[in-house]
């Protein structure tokens, strides 16, 4: 166990803070790693040592670290105005000015925007609406929400009902009514000698059978992260979301792509459905829209899911739902300042411009024989361990935790999810550091894998 010196930062730190999902072992054993600054992808510790944050912060700092241009429109709007709500009719310039713009990039000709401070909260915002609507349109049973298996929406007690992962039993989540498909991973998940065709039919077959089960008119909407991102980077088959939609779609379930990860550029598109070809009846976004310069989240509704909302509305004359700094006016400049920066400064070209170095550095990472998967799309990539095949490590041995571990020794920052080690890095990435991220994520995986095997 870690012996900190008194009244040391990682003394203060373990005193004081509580940590979220967080190997606490790793913790006790090599103490807080307390950072104080930030320079392009590289963060600094409390003692001075350099890291390349592969991680990009939370998947969202896709600027970098200290992009002068959003930190200038966030003090110029304090300067100007510095907080309100959007609440009683009133709300800033900068607010209205944000949903015309969302709406401008969605892939919609129309739309509405409602603003939360995260895509939990949003996520959670959308499946009120969902509710909403339904009772007003005398459809009181048409509660349930589907998701899929090892999908993350977020960590509200609804949203977190609809993140299908087994460390929110603790809580005794999911709440009734929250339904979680097979998980879209034709690696892991695919059966013996099936394509990955027949892979997505049978994924689009049990939707069709879970809807008949459950009865259509009980059913409010399914939720789809166009790539799993907290879920370990799990791209869908090739087909799914068309043959997923097209089941919806007889049955008059709404789609909603949540956008939280993958939205503004991650997959080297404005929006993920972009890149895997749907039209969704609304967005969730958050993480990249305010560059993660701002905590900030918005559900963006299409048309016809506008249309609903509102018709909800009329006959109470108001929506009975709202957060303190829902569209936030420091937030909202710095959104309309973010979205210039990733599709008009450059941002989203180099993520095109990089894609193909960074996903050739890791395919020759992947080829060590403990690597079983390399997946991924844009600027969001996973290596997952084997023993050997499909084959896990034994979980005693915390693979992806010593990877994430010996990345940090090495002055690399990644993270560890399930048994995968997940890069998801700043747009801003040069080659040279596109080729240090890869160099010391490899020097890590040949060290742990001598260590175990």
């Amino acid at each position: 166990m870690t012996h900190y010196a008194p009244n040391s930062w990682e003394a203060r730190a373990e005193e004081f803070s509580l940590y979220g999902f967080t190997d606490l072992p790793s913790i006790r054993d090599r103490g807080t790693v307390v950072v104080t600054h930030g320079e392009g992808p590289y963060i600094f510790d409390t003692n001075g040592k350099k890291y390349l944050d592969s991680n990009s912060g939370l998947w969202n700092m896709v600027a970098g670290f200290d992009h002068k241009g959003l930190a200038e429109a966030a003090k110029a709007q304090y300067d100007r105005f510095p907080g309100y709500h959007a609440f009683f009719g009133r709300m800033s310039d900068q607010t209205v000015q944000l949903s015309e713009r969302l709406i401008e990039v969605s892939p919609w000709d129309r739309g509405k925007v409602f603003y939360t401070n995260s895509g939990s909260e949003a996520n959670d915002t959308m499946v009120k609406m969902l509710w909403f609507m339904g009772r007003a349109e005398g459809a009181p049973k048409k509660r349930k929400i589907l998701t899929r298996g090892n999908a993350y929406h977020g960590v509200t007690a609804v949203s977190a009902s609809m993140t299908a992962k087994p460390y929110n039993e603790v809580f005794g989540l999911p709440l009734p009514g929250f339904i979680h498909l097979t998980c879209p991973h034709y690696w892991r998940e695919g059966r013996d000698g099936e394509s990955e065709a027949d892979f997505t039919k049978r994924l689009a077959q049990e939707l069709e059978d879970v809807i008949a089960r459950e009865g259509a008119d009980t059913i409010a909407g399914f939720f789809a992260e166009p790539v799993l991102g907290a879920g370990g980077v799990i791209p869908p088959p090739a087909g799914y979301f068309q043959a997923m939609q097209a089941v919806l779609k007889r049955h008059d379930i709404p789609l909603i792509s949540d956008e939280v990860i993958c939205g503004f550029g991650r997959t080297g598109n404005t929006w993920g459905c972009q890149t895997y070809d749907f039209i969704p009846d609304a967005i969730i976004s958050s993480k990249a829209l305010t560059a993660g310069y701002f905590p900030m989240g918005a559900v963006m509704l299409g048309p016809q899911m506008t249309d609903r909302l509102q018709a909800a509305i009329d006959p109470i004359e108001e929506f009975p739902h709202g957060f303190t700094a829902s569209g936030h006016p420091v937030g909202c400049a710095v959104a309309l300042k973010a979205i210039d920066v990733v599709l008009e400064e450059g941002l989203m070209d180099m993520v095109h411009a990089g894609t193909g170095r960074m996903e050739a550095g890791l395919r020759e990472i992947a080829k060590h024989p403990n690597i079983g998967e390399l997946r991924g799309v844009g600027y969001m990539w996973a290596l997952e361990a084997v023993r050997e095949g499909k084959t896990p490590f034994e979980g005693t041995l915390s693979v992806s935790e010593r990877i994430a571990n010996t990345c940090t020794d090495h002055g690399l920052i990644c993270r560890p999810l399930g048994q995968a080690v997940v890069l998801c890095p700043a747009f801003t990435l040069t080659d040279a550091q596109m080729d240090e991220m890869c160099e010391k994520l490899d020097a890590a995986l040949r060290k742990v894998f001598a260590e175990i095997t």
